[in-house]
């Protein structure tokens, strides 16, 4: 990892919640970053939760749903900026799709994530999205 540091994924813990928001803030998610207690509510709702961790300090996430036998739903995957580029993102990403190598991995991009995950291979598939307010 950057400057030398050791890193490692590890499960999600609740004492991670506060670097997670810091993250989701400094990266402009304000629907996550300005509701601490739906995000935590659906952090510990979550079946795919784990953190990059360098040496003490937690540098992204990754947090979806799973039945485990066809579908790995992602949410969020997020690193930070300063960890960017090394690869991280990719490897966190096929951590977890080993845990659960017989389903299909499947995400919503932004425009600005559309190419990196082009580049690691995803296919374009389009999708749809409605909140219970568009009704």
């Amino acid at each position: 990892m950057a400057n030398g540091k050791t890193g490692c994924f590890r499960p999600f813990q609740d004492t991670d919640f506060a670097r997670i928001q810091i993250l989701n803030r400094t990266e402009g998610w304000t629907n996550l970053a300005n509701d601490d207690k739906t995000t935590f509510n659906a952090w510990n709702n979550s079946n795919v939760r784990f953190v990059v961790c360098a040496e003490d300090d937690v540098v992204g996430y990754i947090r979806g749903l799973t039945d485990k036998h066809v579908t790995l739903y992602i949410c969020e995957l997020l690193i930070e900026r300063g960890f960017r580029g090394m690869g991280i993102g990719s490897e966190l990403l096929h951590y977890v799709h080993r845990i659960y190598p017989n389903t299909r991995m499947e995400l919503l991009a932004s425009q600005s994530s559309f190419r990196y995950y082009e580049q690691n291979r995803f296919r374009n598939f389009p999708g749809f999205r409605k909140t219970s307010l568009e009704y």
